[in-house]
């Protein structure tokens, strides 16, 4: 498991500002590079291929199991053999820290 996935997120209520470019751009360096930025550059989103239905479901509920124990949950969209996750920090309407420590957590249960 990477450097990055072993943080622990931290609570985060508001008040504090979104990573600038450059703070996010050094940690997105330190995920799969499967993660890019949306279109807004406000989030990263990851696209995923499985081979059934049942394989995507287990990666689905292992991803909301990491957004349960981290508190941080990301937007999850999946069909029968596809899931795309978006990470983004609601309360700072943007990055965070936290975005890519969940993101680098979901790249540990493939690797």
């Amino acid at each position: 498991m990477s450097e990055l996935a072993e943080r622990r997120c931290k609570p985060c209520e508001g008040g504090v500002p979104p990573l600038d470019l450059a703070a996010a751009s050094k940690l997105k360096d330190q995920v799969n590079a499967r993660w890019k930025w949306s279109r807004d550059g406000k989030a990263i989103e990851a696209a995923f291929e499985f081979d059934n239905y049942w394989q995507t479901t287990a990666f689905v509920n292992a991803v909301a199991w990491i957004a349960h124990t981290t508190d941080h949950h990301p937007d999850i969209s999946f069909g029968y053999k596809t899931c795309t996750i978006s990470y983004w920090t609601h309360a700072v309407g943007g990055l965070s820290e936290n975005d890519f420590i969940c993101a680098a957590r979901i790249d540990a249960l493939l690797d």
